[in-house]
């Protein structure tokens, strides 16, 4: 299985050449602006929650590059905005591709729930005690009062609270992924 639901396809440079002239018609400027937009495409794709935002981030820049001949000539405005669009629809497939790719296990006993929390613990103490201490305060309150408490321990932390759920995203994924080879290695997965 890959790790990715999509096919990674290889951009030539005839057409990131293209790419960069669509951007500016300064070459550093266009890589600049090329590199910011990949950044924020990686950030949204983070903040989504998606294991792979990399990967999706290359992917919605693929699909801008195959178009840019149609829109070169009449594209109006900031050509960011139209990779963001792109991104959006390549969230939506991810999240469809996603259920087939990264299966949830399902759990059909006890002793399959008492080894995934096994598991769980087994990985949460793998974190560091400050990342373990913050994805715990993270999810302890309950629906209604998140919000408020989560720009609190944002507060509390120093940081910004886009900040902190980017850090608890990428946290969950490790956890995620630790969690899957745990169960792996005891077969239940």
């Amino acid at each position: 299985m890959s790790s990715t639901p999509f096919k990674k396809k290889e951009l030539t440079q005839e057409a990131f050449d293209r790419l960069l002239a669509w951007l500016n018609p300064d070459r550093e400027q266009a890589g600049k602006k090329y590199e910011d937009i990949r950044k924020r495409l990686i950030k949204i794709f983070t903040c989504r929650g998606c294991l792979i935002p990399e990967d999706l981030a290359d992917e919605s820049i693929d699909r801008v590059v195959m178009k840019i001949p149609e829109l070169a000539g009449s594209y109006v405005g900031d050509p960011a905005l139209y990779f963001f669009g792109v991104a959006s629809n390549v969230f939506h497939e991810y999240i469809r591709k996603a259920s087939v790719h990264f299966p949830q296990p399902v759990v059909h006993s006890t002793r399959e729930v008492e080894q995934e929390y096994s598991c769980l613990e087994e990985c949460m103490q793998k974190l560091t005690h400050r990342t373990r201490n913050l994805i715990i305060e993270y999810y302890s309150e309950d629906e209604g009062d998140k919000i408020d408490h989560r720009k609190q321990l944002a507060g509390k932390l120093g940081i910004e609270l886009n900040a902190l759920r980017i850090q608890a995203c990428r946290t969950r994924a490790v956890l995620f992924q630790c969690v899957q080879e745990c169960l792996k290695r005891h077969e239940i997965a």
